[in-house]
């Protein structure tokens, strides 16, 4: 059945029918959607102004067929591609948490308490709202928070609104028409689109039932903020539409390319091309993701991107044991993740972008209690926004930073096994089997063995070795680093012994420490090729279909041809037929 573009509201509780998400053909057999790759439908119930009550239509849910991928080595992508890509299903998906904030940022200028509500999903590394049905606790958290929302954001009742509250008070006509003016344009930014006829009569009503104007205008931003159409990435074919691919109209568009590379809502220039209908115009479109990128607001979704990538999204949430780690306090944790921010955000925006400075660059962005950590000297009038040099020995890129080391370690010490299969899977796209069943504890040893020493059972025992095998050679050349990063040459009174050996990669071989090995994978195609993959899947919240792979194939060449620039890779992204077209479900 194919969807239709009917308007979701209805006052009271409103269930959205299940849309199942579609995963044929994922690369190597991993599983996308948590642990148990599951790809259930979601929906919600809203309240919000009254209207028809339809289904948002179905799709048919898929399975990897493992016959007919590839080994690692060519990612199942097909010999040739020729005209134009395929494309593969895009599932309804809600805003994740990040989305919903800066979402409500933009719009009202306050600060949504999104804690207050259930954790995101994840696909692969990434936040994706997909496959979960909506629970009614969980829209009971939507209406408190948009009521919170509402309610702080009337503190500032003047910069909403385009008349003087207290002069409309008392006039009910000039009431009805500054909150209709409020309905439309709220609406077009919240909606990412102009509301419809109906939807502009129904808030309008729904603000005619406050008490007052002001009270009317607070119904109209939490029956809003509860729409399918706000919480939602609504991407609908018209209905009875015959073809299996359809172009995105000019409104979806603004709003793909604004979540994409701001995380947030398009803003009003961008509402305005689309009205003009400008963006269908692939040289536009191009023209306004490069404003976009240009924008201070692009540092959001490039932080996300990599957080997510590399595992470091709950870092802020990272405890360690005081007797072992004195020094790690909320300060350091604080500066660990400005860090990695800070230096993605100007590697790719404002420097060269490339993925080989992301990953050997020795230069970063120190301030307070990291310098320390790092043995370097503060400059005079040190500027936190300005980067310093760090000693090319001990750190190359993100991978050999404070933020990486710290949450991928256990909280009494070092985590070699966390941080290799953190650059097995998400930095080579290489899935690893979940570990057997009942795997023995490591035997007894020595209390002043080393690190490296304790888990020399791994290569023995047979239940381990064959995975271990590929995550060992990586972590435990990274045991130069403690569990808070700190550089350290010897542990236990014994010097570290931090040579790695790379397995199953285009540039396999023995190597030293962990600045030898993110040098090595600088120069991995697979690597490469991996990160173009990551951000697919951030740009499109969804997993990879067999029906993307020329997509996916022809971003890979682009990123390699520029060499490696990622800005030139997200610009690919949006100008890619998958970016611009949706498959009809």
């Amino acid at each position: 059945m194919r969807p239709t573009l009917a308007i979701f509201h209805g006052i009271g509780a409103l269930a959205m029918g299940a849309l199942a998400a579609c995963y044929g053909g994922v690369r190597s057999g991993s599983s996308l959607v948590g642990e148990d790759g599951g790809d259930a439908g979601s929906g919600l119930g809203t309240d919000g102004p009254a209207g028809s009550e339809e289904s948002a239509g179905s799709a048919e849910s898929g399975e990897s067929d493992d016959s007919e991928e590839s080994d690692d080595s060519d990612g199942g992508r097909p010999v040739e591609c020729t005209g134009p890509a395929d494309v593969g299903p895009t599932p309804l998906r809600r805003l994740t948490r990040r989305e919903y904030a800066n979402a409500v940022a933009d719009l009202l200028g306050v600060e949504a308490n999104v804690a207050s509500l259930d954790t995101d999903e994840k696909l692969a590394a990434f936040d994706s709202n997909l496959a979960a049905p909506v629970s009614p606790a969980l829209v009971m958290q939507y209406r408190v928070l948009a009521e919170d929302v509402a309610a702080a954001a009337l503190a500032d009742l003047p910069t909403l609104v385009a008349c003087v509250p207290t002069d409309v008070a008392g006039d009910p006509a000039a009431a009805a028409a500054c909150t209709q003016a409020f309905v439309a344009s709220f609406g077009r930014r919240a909606f990412r689109r102009p509301l419809a006829a109906a939807e502009l009569e129904a808030y309008t009503q729904l603000g005619s039932r406050g008490t007052e104007f002001v009270d009317g205008i607070r119904l109209v931003i939490t029956g809003v903020l509860q729409s399918v159409h706000f919480l939602y990435h609504v991407e609908l074919a018209p209905a009875d539409t015959p073809a299996e691919l359809i172009a995105l109209d000019d409104y979806q568009l603004a709003a793909r390319l604004s979540f994409f590379l701001w995380g947030s809502i398009p803003d009003d220039a961008l509402l305005d091309a689309a009205a003009a209908g400008e963006l269908t115009n692939p040289i536009r479109l191009r023209t306004e993701a490069e404003r976009m990128l240009q924008s201070e607001r692009a540092a959001n979704a490039v932080q996300s991107f990599h957080l997510q990538w590399l595992g470091l999204d709950k870092g802020d949430s990272v405890i360690k044991a005081v007797d072992v780690y004195p020094a790690f306090d909320d300060a350091l944790r604080t500066a660990m993740l400005q860090e990695t921010e800070r230096f993605v955000a100007h590697t790719v925006l404002d420097g060269d972008a490339r993925l080989m400075t992301l990953m050997t660059s020795s230069q970063s962005f120190l301030d307070g209690p990291l310098f320390e950590l790092y043995g370097v000297a503060p400059p005079a009038n040190h500027d936190p926004l300005v980067p310093v040099a760090i000693d090319p020995a001990q750190r190359a890129g993100l991978l050999t930073q404070a933020s990486f080391m710290t949450t991928h370690a256990h909280n009494d010490s070092s985590g070699p096994i966390q941080r290799g299969v953190v650059v097995r899977r998400n930095v080579l796209c290489q899935p690893l089997p979940p570990p057997p069943a009942n795997v023995p504890e490591l035997g007894p040893v020595d209390p002043n063995a080393t690190t490296r020493e304790r888990f020399e059972q791994h290569a023995t025992d047979p239940t381990c070795a064959s995975c271990h095998v590929l995550i060992d050679g990586i972590g435990l050349a990274m045991e130069n680093y403690d569990g808070i990063g700190r550089y350290r040459t010897h542990e236990n009174g014994k010097s570290i012994d931090a040579s790695g050996k790379l397995l199953g990669t285009d540039v396999d071989g023995e190597f030293d420490g962990a600045v030898q090995l993110a040098h090595k994978l600088a120069g991995s195609e697979v690597v490469r090729d991996c990160v173009a993959l990551q951000w697919f899947r951030f740009a499109f919240g969804r997993g990879e279909a067999m029906q993307d792979d020329c997509t996916i194939d022809a971003l890979s060449t682009t990123f390699g041809a520029s060499d490696g620039n990622v800005r030139e890779l997200m610009l690919a992204i949006v100008m890619s037929d998958a970016f611009r077209n949706l498959r009809v479900q």
